[in-house]
């Protein structure tokens, strides 16, 4: 049974604690947050006050949702005492932060993770899947959509750092590839320090090209991902989870104008009966499989620093106006 541990009882940790309570082979022993236990995630437990006591609790795992700023400090101590850990999205805030955690973890031989639960939506597996199975042929663009209102939990980082580190990293690992350039606008509409809309365009090593359409100021919630190739595309919605595929029409057309056009026309449009699960549950497994049995599908730290790099090159790109090269 794996001694889990939890750091931050905020919006996300009280859900973390959920999924580690019902985790097979885990038991939640011990939570810490400076701030308190507001939304009553202990239960039973003692609030303790910070990394240093949930160290001292004896624990073999962790799970760190604070404020990204405090990832570096709390992942490094416990990397130190020899504690796998999972911390929350993005990796750290600085590109020279997240190359110290990669460090230590990988010195240690200890599973590091990052929680970028979008790779366990349901839609977005079964999309992989396909697109590894040959369902689109070649791929020539990926195209995602992440827009809601403000979040008022988040104030020490942007609408890049926040949500786009999530394009980022689904559209590499959706397509099995690297980027190669990324360019990008963005703007500060809503009088904070950090920006609230970016958009952003790039392509990565084998060709593909790449955009993302990020903000904080639409009046409901998006999340789209459509990945357009030879045969079709798939277009993955993430809010509840749908998939569908429009494939490319094979019928011969009977209409002139069209006949003129080269391009392609509409076909049979399907939409996939998924099997759903919590994604953050599904998370957690591939973390502790990875612990127990040295299993991959979780998001490494190493992963998730090439992730910040991007994202970094995003925020350069916008700043100078220029391409950013990887």
């Amino acid at each position: 049974m794996l001694r889990y541990g939890l750091l931050g009882l905020g919006s996300m940790g009280r859900h973390h604690a959920r999924n580690i309570r019902a985790l097979e082979g885990a038991e939640l022993v011990a939570v810490a947050d400076p701030g308190g236990d507001k939304f009553g995630v202990a239960e039973d437990l003692p609030v303790l006050p910070d990394v240093d006591a949930l160290i001292d609790a004896g624990i073999d795992v962790a799970m760190v949702a604070t404020p990204t700023a405090f990832h570096a400090e709390a992942a490094l101590k416990l990397a130190g005492a020899g504690i796998h850990t999972m911390v929350e999205k993005p990796l750290a805030s600085t590109i020279s932060e997240g190359e110290a955690m990669v460090k230590a973890f990988d010195e240690a031989g200890l599973v590091g993770a990052v929680g970028y639960v979008e790779r366990c939506n349901p839609a977005l597996l079964e999309m992989r899947r396909l697109i590894d199975d040959g369902k689109l042929g070649k791929v020539y663009q990926i195209s995602t959509r992440r827009q809601s209102p403000f979040p008022a939990r988040i104030s020490d980082v942007g609408v890049v750092k926040d949500l786009a580190t999530h394009d980022v990293d689904l559209t590499a690992w959706v397509a099995g590839e690297r980027y190669e350039t990324i360019s990008a606008q963005v703007s500060h509409r809503a009088g904070r320090e950090f920006e609230d809309m970016v958009i952003a365009s790039g392509r990565l090593e084998g060709g593909i090209l790449v955009n993302h359409m990020v903000n904080w100021l639409t009046p409901f919630k998006d999340r789209t991902t459509i990945v357009t190739g030879e045969k079709g595309a798939l277009v993955a919605e993430t809010v509840m989870g749908d998939l569908t595929f429009y494939a490319n029409g094979e019928a011969p057309l009977q209409w002139d104008q069209l006949q003129n056009f080269r391009g392609v026309s509409e076909g049979e449009v399907t939409r996939f009966a998924l099997k759903k699960r919590e994604p953050l549950a599904v998370e957690h497994e591939h973390f502790r499989d990875a612990i127990l049995h040295g299993a991959t599908e979780h998001v490494s730290m190493r992963e998730a620093l090439t992730t910040m790099q991007v994202i970094q090159g995003i925020l350069d790109s916008a700043e100078s106006g220029q391409v950013v090269s990887f």
